[in-house]
């Protein structure tokens, strides 16, 4: 059972950081800007099946070289094994107060010029394949909170941990991949998909943001107080 709540969790995560403010506006603008570049729906939902993998593949691996370059040092393995518990409270208690809009960062911003992103277009699933890549290690603030606060903790403190940047891989992916048969049906529209999509975010985030501060306060009151 418990095995299946950290696997859901990696999931959870990976959908949250996909329909995130910042990560939601990079995906509905690349995967419409790939349509708008294309004819073809079959040609479309190939070039989002692409974009997707990208992201997927992006997070899975920059997930597990962190876990595997953090696990390979015995010393760090060694306190993290130590003390992961007692880190863990006061790390998800702040992750929990950024996704509650309390502790707030700026960071600059990625972009990537318009002529490389018609490059990467026209190269068709290879190129949508990079773009996806490019766009998911640009880390907004609070996809950068969920991934290196939550995810990678998590990982680290459990049995499963190699797994769990693919699993949050594919929870990245899976709001894109329902935009991109979406698009490529003709039955969604970006401002439709972003509107919806931001509406249930708000609440998500939040509702997130709460179980995390109660977690965090539960490991603070149990391994620090």
């Amino acid at each position: 059972m418990e095995i299946f709540i950290t696997f859901g969790s990696a999931i959870w995560l990976g959908i949250l950081t996909s329909i995130s403010p910042c990560p939601l506006a990079t995906n509905v603008a690349a995967i419409s800007f790939l349509a708008k570049k294309i004819n073809h729906p079959k040609a479309v939902l190939l070039a989002g099946s692409a974009y997707t993998l990208g992201r997927m593949a992006a997070y899975a691996i920059l997930g597990v070289v962190i876990i595997t370059s953090i696990a390979g040092v015995p010393s760090v393995a060694n306190f993290l094994q130590k003390y992961m518990n007692r880190i863990l409270g006061p790390l998800l208690l702040v992750v929990g107060l950024f996704l509650l809009g309390v502790i707030r960062l700026n960071t600059p911003g990625f972009s990537l010029s318009k002529e490389k992103q018609e490059s990467l277009a026209r190269s068709g699933a290879k190129g949508a394949f990079l773009l996806g890549a490019i766009f998911a290690l640009s880390f907004c603030p609070l996809s950068a909170a969920l991934f290196f606060g939550s995810l990678i903790p998590l990982a680290l403190s459990s049995k499963a941990g190699i797994v769990l940047p693919f699993f949050f891989g594919i929870g990245t992916g899976l709001p894109v991949m329902l935009f991109a048969i979406g698009i490529a049906l003709g039955v969604l529209s970006a401002s439709h998909w972003f509107h919806k999509i931001a509406a249930v975010e708000k609440y998500t985030r939040k509702i997130t943001g709460v179980i995390f501060v109660l977690v965090g306060l539960y490991f603070i009151w149990n391994y620090l107080l």
